[in-house]
């Protein structure tokens, strides 16, 4: 049992990384976009990799407890992106309750752009990653739910 959880966490702290690697992908071109001439002193990379371990993570974990008895590449993909967008907005909105915005931009529209596109981000990611274990194991056996010996 102990081994199990062990697998668990290793598992979703790697879910973790694959996710920040790929939001600090994104990050960087809507850097590029926003900020073609580099005039704002944003580290682009930081903002999509930290945002993207934490939900990485915690997306990971809440497929884990929601289907207890199931792979990972059991999870639905709508599940799997209803459960990305929650997360989404749990970890979208944790800057706003723990920091002040210094932009002029109005508070709404701040929150809405941040806490929306990360949302979005979530639920394809969480998408994503369902169809990456569908892929790696399709050419394994089924795995059948019941007593481990």
């Amino acid at each position: 049992m102990k081994m199990d959880w062990l697998g668990r966490v290793r598992g979703a702290v790697l879910v973790g990384l694959a996710w920040a690697v790929a939001w600090a992908l994104v990050a960087v071109l809507a850097g590029l976009i926003v900020d073609p001439d580099g005039s704002m002193d944003e580290m682009w990379v930081a903002i999509g990799a930290y945002p993207g371990f934490l939900c990485g993570v915690l997306c990971s974990a809440a497929l884990g407890i929601a289907g207890a008895r199931r792979r990972m590449e059991g999870v639905s993909l709508s599940g799997a992106g209803v459960r990305g967008a929650a997360v989404g907005l749990l970890v979208g909105v944790l800057p706003f309750i723990v920091g002040e915005p210094t932009s002029e931009i109005p508070l709404w529209q701040l929150g809405a752009g941040v806490v929306g596109s990360i949302a979005l981000l979530s639920a394809v990611s969480a998408a994503v990653t369902v169809l990456v274990f569908r892929r790696a194991a399709w050419g394994r056996a089924p795995v059948t739910a019941g007593p481990k010996v």
